[in-house]
């Protein structure tokens, strides 16, 4: 995700209220932000989820339409998101 640079600090806030809800959600295993460390305004959300079923249901969560809406008016580019499966893990 690309922030306006001014909005980091709101964007932040709002993660932080939110992190635990989101990390509780029903299926969802593991939950990590990430900020580029060149480009302090770009972050990525890493997280892990039992089944995308899971995934599915979280974006259709009360929790998710808090959230979203607060986030995406923040953005200076549109928002990428990917699902993809672990092939090796050390």
């Amino acid at each position: 995700m690309t922030f306006r640079s001014e909005a980091v600090p709101a964007f932040t806030e709002i993660f932080d209220k939110y992190k635990e809800r989101i990390r509780g959600a029903a299926g969802c295993t593991h939950l990590v932000l990430l900020q580029q460390s060149d480009e302090p305004w770009v972050f990525f959300t890493y997280s892990k989820w039992e089944n995308e079923k899971f995934l599915d249901d979280y974006r259709y969560s009360a929790t998710f339409a808090e959230v979203w809406p607060q986030v995406k008016v923040m953005f200076a580019a549109p928002a990428e998101a990917w699902t993809v499966n672990e092939i090796i893990e050390l």
